[in-house]
């Protein structure tokens, strides 16, 4: 079960480079339910998410290189390229900001995932993240691959 909240961001914290990055690269196999493929640095998954917004299923099953290039050419609309950074926020939680390239270089997300519905519910947001828009399926990274920022 994921359960998480995402903002637009505000302005982006200094000295990003301080943080650990992962260059990540994902595309959507089906949009409904959710099949992704993704690259991860030199990490290899498929996942599955299932409906909902804040909270929803998702399994991840590796794959290898080999078998996310062969499925790469089968993906359904953009292929997703971003720089996520990974930021402590307190001792459990941490900030993933999502810094994406290409047609959707002028968008930045932040997530931030939670163990219980509670606990996502009493977050409050360190004043560099931006408008809450977990609610907003336009946000997910499917409907981005699909409609980009229309």
């Amino acid at each position: 079960m994921e359960i998480e909240r995402k903002y637009l961001v505000r302005r982006l914290p200094d000295d990003l480079s301080k943080y650990e990055a992962k260059k990540i690269a994902q595309g959507y196999l089906c949009t409904d339910p959710v099949v992704r493929i993704r690259r991860s640095n030199d990490n290899y998954y498929m996942t599955y998410k299932g409906d909902g917004l804040m909270v929803r299923e998702e399994y991840n099953l590796p794959l290898t290189r080999e078998a996310y290039e062969h499925l790469l050419p089968k993906i359904d609309g953009l292929l997703i390229a971003k720089t996520r950074y990974l930021i402590p926020l307190t001792d459990r939680l941490t900030a993933e900001l999502d810094v994406f390239e290409g047609v959707l270089s002028a968008l930045t997300l932040v997530e931030v995932e939670f163990d219980s519905v509670e606990e996502a519910n009493a977050f409050v947001p360190p004043e560099w993240f931006g408008e809450d828009v977990t609610e907003s399926g336009k946000y997910h990274n499917s409907y981005l691959s699909q409609h980009g920022l229309d």
